[in-house]
């Protein structure tokens, strides 16, 4: 039955071992990193990206810069469309959870859950619905657009699945679009640092609406440029600032190895800032990536989504987002 919908979840912890499994995204951050004949080179340099941008925004949590270590599990979810989870499930999405380790007590502190989002219905909406949708000339999105997503994510977040194994909602960060541009506000943050803001939604900020997720964008402390932030509740007093500087330096270090341009640019956003893709004063962070390669590959694997959960599931999914509401 369409009502019996649930969820499982398993984890992969991300360092410099990790080689993606077999329902793993192709074009996800951390699986783009792991392969080739530089996969270990890239793990390591990222990882360690990683941890002195953490060391930057912690310097105030503790009198040595080094205490606390970041670490990063990969969550994945499987979608189970009837109730025998035993049974294999469709893979759904990916997120990244953050752990912060003291090294002087050996605690783990809880850090932020979410900051990439791979799913494979955004990618089949993206790469496939959307481009349909332009080809007969109609313009913006179908009004449906991201309906379905969007219901499974609130479904699977308020899942007892989830709910047991994570305190808090997911947090997605990143990157601000290329299309639109954003002023700077006065809300300065010690973590978060500048705020800024856009009158003018992208389709990303739309998308992520229908989520049940708002928008802020933020430029941290010692970045080049503002990354946004969807949430649910208060960013601000939700999260500890040591948990804020977790997510920062994670999906920091991922912009910056993917959107130079942007990201790892030679001077910060000022007042009023648009991003750039065409940006020539950058540089590069000696992590090998093919961004054309991972455009190619996401529309290849929207129709493999589309081929292999939409089609044949199309009755049964249809059916079980009627009785949802956004």
């Amino acid at each position: 039955m369409a009502t019996d919908f649930t969820y499982s979840i398993r984890t992969t912890r991300f360092d410099e071992d990790y080689t993606p499994s077999a329902g793993s995204r192709i074009t996800t951050n951390f699986a783009n990193l792991a392969r080739g004949e530089r996969r270990l080179q890239n793990l390591r340099t990222a990882l360690t990206m990683i941890q002195n941008r953490f060391d930057e925004l912690a310097d105030g949590q503790s009198a040595s810069r080094h205490r606390y270590a970041v670490k990063l599990d990969i969550v994945s979810a499987d979608l189970h469309l009837d109730a025998d989870e035993s049974a294999a499930g469709v893979p759904l999405l990916e997120m990244l959870d953050v752990q912060i380790l003291d090294t002087t007590t050996g605690e783990r502190i809880a850090g932020i859950t979410g900051n990439n989002l791979s799913s494979y219905v955004r990618d089949y909406d993206f790469s496939v619905v959307l481009p349909a949708h332009a080809a007969s000339g109609i313009p913006g999105a179908p009004s449906d657009f991201g309906d379905l997503h969007a219901k499974l994510f609130r479904h699977f977040v308020e899942s007892p699945a989830y709910r047991e194994r994570f305190p808090q909602p997911p947090v997605i960060c990143i990157s601000v679009s290329t299309s639109k541009t954003y002023r700077r506000l006065g809300e300065r943050h010690p973590v978060l640092g500048v705020e800024y803001e856009q009158s003018d939604y992208s389709m990303t900020d739309r998308y992520f609406a229908k989520m049940g997720l708002q928008v802020r964008y933020f430029m941290p402390r010692g970045s080049v440029a503002p990354l946004a932030f969807y949430f649910e509740g208060d960013l601000l007093r939700d999260y500890s600032d040591l948990a804020l500087a977790g997510t920062v330096s994670t999906m920091e270090t991922f912009q910056r190895i993917y959107r130079p341009e942007i990201y790892n640019a030679h001077s910060a956003a000022g007042e009023v800032y648009r991003p750039s893709l065409e940006n020539q004063e950058h540089s590069a962070t000696g992590v090998t990536y093919d961004r054309e390669e991972r455009s190619r590959l996401a529309v290849t694997q929207g129709r493999f989504v589309e081929e292999h959960f939409m089609t044949p599931y199309r009755a049964l999914l249809d059916q079980w987002a009627a009785g949802r509401a956004l």
